[in-house]
């Protein structure tokens, strides 16, 4: 059996804003939320079988440089969805701002930056 992905885990500046759009436009929710490494918090935020931790540290976080231009950045994380139409009308709805819109085999996607700068991409396989 191939090994499947249960997690990443990442800094976002405020996991309980970022827990909750992503509990609005992904329909997930929260597994488990409590206190972690140098008095910050974490948030496992997904589905039954996976999930993201986000984690906040408990002092000031700063902003990172461009993550394609920095080994071991995080480049984006992606989602796959139904229906790409809806899923970027609520997107934008939430505030997000959408755009390298691309049709590519075997689907579609486009990408949208969150609060923390952080890239995200939707996709919709055919």
């Amino acid at each position: 059996m191939p090994a499947t992905l249960e997690h990443a885990n990442y800094t976002v500046s405020d996991g309980d804003a970022t827990a909750a759009w992503m509990c609005d436009l992904f329909d997930w929710h929260i597994r488990w939320k409590g206190p972690s490494l140098d008095g910050g918090q974490s948030i496992h935020v997904g589905t039954q079988s996976q999930y993201l931790a986000l984690y906040t540290p408990g002092k000031q976080t700063s902003e990172k440089p461009n993550s394609y231009h920095t080994r071991g950045g995080l480049n984006h994380i992606a989602v796959v969805v139904d229906d790409i139409d809806a899923m970027e009308k609520a997107v934008i709805g939430a505030g997000f701002k959408t755009g390298n819109h691309a049709d590519y085999e075997p689907g579609r996607r486009f990408y949208f930056h969150d609060h923390d700068n952080i890239e995200y991409e939707v996709v919709q396989y055919d």
